[in-house]
């Protein structure tokens, strides 16, 4: 085992040795067959080891102040517009013990504290390593550190609400509030995340609401209305963050082989950037 790897969420997965390769622990059909991932994750599933993407510190877009956001591997979605395929399998991930990542992050701890800042879990779907992230939130709030959690809601059922309490804030991207759509554009159904959704509004869960808008894919005009009418009905979304969609991770697609479907797909225009913040205020959210 070694410290995790500091880099970017962008990079294409590095192995321990320094070489640019994904590892191939997965074959390529694998990569799109998410009941024998799920099914090999939860035989794997333990709070003493997690298999991670990168670290990336000092992050100001990913929750409040300054974060430590770790990138686990592992997820069960397969989002058309995913910037990183290669934290699809979670064994492709580089094996990180709790010790370990207790103790990176402890060495940050004061500017952490300092900034408001905190832990961000994300991946990837990171409950697909419920245990592991569990641990370090218990870890991290014995210590005073604020938790956070990036999560599609896709696995929550997993988690307790007794481990609930230990997430300070929940990022809950909410891809779709059509069902269709949302199929389309992962390859499962909705209802998952909006139980899940309702489930941490109910105990009173603080949420920051993400929306990625893909022209051609999200945009639409009922879509939107969904989705806000969605958030609107939930009590604890502190904000809604539109996300535009980008190419950044397009080369990770071809390097791993697999067909990417939005590569001639250009980032939202700034007017429809605005008619959908537009109608997510008109409930009275705040947007960014």
């Amino acid at each position: 085992m070694s410290a995790p790897h500091i880099g970017s969420r962008y990079e294409l997965l590095v192995d321990p040795h320094g070489d640019e390769e994904i590892k191939t622990h997965a074959t390529y059909a694998e990569v799109y067959d998410t009941d024998l991932v799920d099914a090999e994750d939860d035989k794997r599933d333990d709070d003493r080891i997690g298999y991670v993407h990168s670290v990336e510190i000092g992050s100001t877009v990913d929750g409040p102040g300054i974060r430590f956001v770790l990138f686990l591997t592992g997820c069960p979605l397969r989002c058309q517009y995913c910037h990183n395929p290669d934290t699809w399998h979670k064994l492709n991930g580089q094996p990180v013990t709790l010790d370990e990542m207790k103790a990176e992050i402890f060495k940050y701890e004061r500017v952490l504290k300092i900034s408001g800042g905190g832990l961000t879990i994300s991946g990837g779907e990171p409950v697909q390593q419920h245990g592991f992230v569990t641990a370090i939130f218990r870890y991290c709030k014995s210590h005073g550190i604020h938790t956070c959690l990036d999560t599609s809601g896709r696995l929550g059922a997993r988690m307790t609400d007794a481990e609930l309490a230990d997430v300070d804030l929940h990022l809950l991207d909410i891809k779709s509030g059509d069902p269709e759509v949302y199929k389309r554009v992962t390859g499962h159904p909705l209802e998952p995340t909006l139980a899940y959704a309702r489930r941490l509004s109910d105990l009173g869960r603080p949420m920051w609401v993400r929306f990625v808008l893909v022209p051609g894919l999200t945009d639409g005009h009922d879509n939107v209305e969904k989705i806000a009418d969605i958030v609107a009905g939930l009590k604890t979304v502190q904000r809604v963050e539109i996300l535009k969609f980008h190419q950044m991770g397009a080369d990770k697609w071809a390097k791993l082989g697999i067909p990417y479907q939005l590569a001639d797909t250009q980032p939202p225009a700034p007017e429809l950037v605005e008619r959908v913040r537009g109608q997510f205020r008109r409930r009275g959210l705040t947007v960014f």
